[in-house]
């Protein structure tokens, strides 16, 4: 390990891993900490993700995919069910495999990856950054020009450099998931169910990932905590629509349903990913943002590198680009979830009997949210500038 590098990466996830990938040039020196054994492990996500996103940052691999997916039921709180075409093939990966892969490529750019090694402070020096890592039970303090914290919705990096990332309730989920075996899914399908008695403001996911074997969580929204932890949602669930289910997993975490933060850069530090809550606040994904935050944040350091001015006068790029981009579209998304969240039972009961006379040719995602939100104009035209480029 070097006493000093031009860019340090805290976390191993897509966010890091696409971070240090694009911010390694021939001429520069990146390295990558993850504080666990292994990248990819655990795996705290549902998984799902748009193969055509992916595709525009990286070469896919077909051993990722775990089932492909074309179509979407929503289920509601009385059992309607309606079922859409989705804008796009979707896939359900494997993420253990995924974020792996996503760090080798890093490496093989010249990247290197240390596991087991917690970065557990950093302070500013001058330029620079001093970075206290322990890793394989050694205490090593390096120098930095540019921090990278994609450490992940807790993160502690961004804390040390002053940046606020508290959250208030109704912007975090509790999430449980358990990926079960011996159960019956229907392929090249994902299952939504929606309910107060499920999951309280948020929902519950069926994502098949073969033969007899789904991803199966719920998120619950912090507002509408009455009691029941996420863990006890899930093993209710569970017990009723798969009581015969072998449980090959089971994860629990928070997940941010925030707005983007307000600062993602400051003078030799950007923030990326969860970290940064580059969550789509509606559906709770990640890792598009993720990869999406990575390229810019590594692209803007690496030429921050390149021109010796690592301020925030240069790394205030990476801010621009994603509050003009993908950050502008999430600020619509939270709107909309914010709305979500407080819809009663009998509502979602409602819209899923209007949408029941919607011929299946036309029924999508905007035709969803064009019914559901026919009485509120405001968040309809948000909804359609979201959508309606989706379709």
């Amino acid at each position: 390990m070097r006493t000093e590098y031009d860019v340090v990466v805290v976390g191993g996830g897509p966010a890091g891993s696409t971070t240090a990938r694009f911010a390694k040039t021939p001429a520069n020196s990146v390295v990558l900490f993850e504080k666990d054994r292994e990248i990819g492990v655990p795996v705290r996500c549902a998984e799902a993700t748009s193969i055509p996103d992916l595709g525009r940052f990286v070469k896919i691999n077909p051993c990722w995919i775990a089932s492909t997916v074309t179509r979407a039921r929503l289920i509601s709180p009385s059992g309607q069910a309606v079922l859409l075409n989705l804008p796009a093939n979707g896939a359900v990966l494997h993420r253990r495999i995924f974020d792996h892969d996503l760090a080798q490529i890093a490496a093989d750019q010249g990247v290197e990856v240390y596991t087991k090694a917690d970065v557990y402070k950093i302070e500013r020096s001058d330029r620079y950054w001093r970075v206290y890592v322990r890793h394989l039970a050694h205490d090593y303090c390096l120098k930095a020009k540019i921090v990278i914290a994609a450490d992940g919705v807790e993160s502690r990096i961004a804390r040390f450099a002053g940046i606020r990332t508290q959250t208030v309730l109704k912007d975090i989920e509790s999430c449980a998931q358990a990926m079960l075996a011996n159960i019956d899914v229907t392929a090249g399908q994902i299952d939504f169910y929606f309910s107060s008695k499920w999951a309280p403001g948020g929902y519950v996911w069926v994502f098949p990932k073969g033969d007899h074997c789904a991803n199966v969580g719920l998120g619950v929204n912090g507002a509408h905590f009455d009691g029941r932890s996420a863990i006890d949602l899930l093993n209710a669930f569970i017990s009723e629509k798969f009581p015969d289910a072998a449980r090959l997993t089971c994860v629990a975490g928070g997940v941010p349903v925030a707005k983007s933060l307000k600062q993602i850069a400051v003078d030799g530090l950007l923030i990326v990913g969860d970290a940064a809550r580059q969550v789509n606040p509606v559906t709770g994904g990640g890792i598009l943002a993720a990869i999406t935050a990575g390229n810019i944040a590594g692209t803007v350091a690496a030429g921050a590198i390149d021109q010796a001015d690592w301020s925030l006068k240069t790394l205030k790029e990476y801010q621009i680009e994603w509050d003009k981009g993908v950050g502008k579209d999430y600020s619509r998304f939270y709107n909309i979830k914010e709305w979500m969240t407080e819809l009663s039972d009998p509502e979602l009961d409602e819209i899923a009997e209007l949408l029941h006379d919607i011929p299946p040719t036309e029924m999508n995602i905007l035709t969803v949210f064009k019914v559901a939100l026919r009485n509120k104009p405001t968040l309809l035209f948000e909804a359609i500038k979201l959508f309606a480029k989706m379709i």
